[in-house]
């Protein structure tokens, strides 16, 4: 009979990956289905994915499949980090096929990628941001190691932000003790945003 591995027992330092991490495109979802591809992607290659039922997961091996955002997984893909084989059509995605499919799924894909690609250029750890209501939530060093720094909203060239809108998002960044960036994906060019009493 065979011993089971416990999980603590696993160090990614030790597993062989694959060149290119496969991943599944599933209903408009990108899952990396082997929990120890998942974790190497999240661990050691800069947080992408989120562990499928793990809200906060430590920097080490979980036995969960992952989720990559859209957006993670485009940037995995053209960086050739991955590959996504789309289960409907039985058939592996280029780049440009899968971007496609992505912008046709993602309010505002086009423009967020641009910033995301641009804050990872920079060094920085960008996460989805939806609970804070933001596009990202950005990160020097990774959830887990410290609290994110920032919020970033994305603003397409042709859209309008409202002084209520701005109140508002300035607030809620101030409850949770962020700054409230715009993000600008034409010039890509941040406005960060401050409030402070009187």
């Amino acid at each position: 009979m065979m011993n089971q591995v416990k999980d603590e027992e696993i160090s990614l330092d030790d597993i062989e990956v694959p060149d290119k991490i496969p991943a599944k495109f599933i209903n408009s979802r990108v899952i990396v289905f082997n929990p120890l591809y998942a974790s190497y992607l999240y661990v050691k290659k800069g947080f992408f994915g989120s562990p499928l039922g793990i809200q906060k997961p430590r920097l080490e091996y979980f036995s969960k499949p992952s989720e990559l955002s859209l957006i993670e997984a485009f940037y995995l893909l053209e960086r050739e980090e991955i590959t996504i084989f789309d289960v409907k059509n039985n058939k592996f995605l280029t780049p440009d096929k899968f971007y496609n499919a992505a912008k046709e799924l993602h309010h505002k894909f086009e423009e967020k990628y641009i910033i995301y690609k641009d804050l990872r250029k920079k060094g920085y750890i960008p996460r989805p941001g939806l609970k804070f209501g933001a596009d990202f939530v950005i990160y020097r060093l990774g959830p887990g190691l410290e609290h994110s720094l920032f919020m970033v909203h994305v603003l397409p060239h042709d859209s309008e932000i409202t002084a209520i809108d701005m109140v508002r998002a300035g607030r809620l960044a101030t409850s949770v003790r962020k700054k409230f960036v715009i993000a600008n994906p034409l010039t890509c060019s941040y406005y960060f945003f401050e409030w402070f009493k009187p």
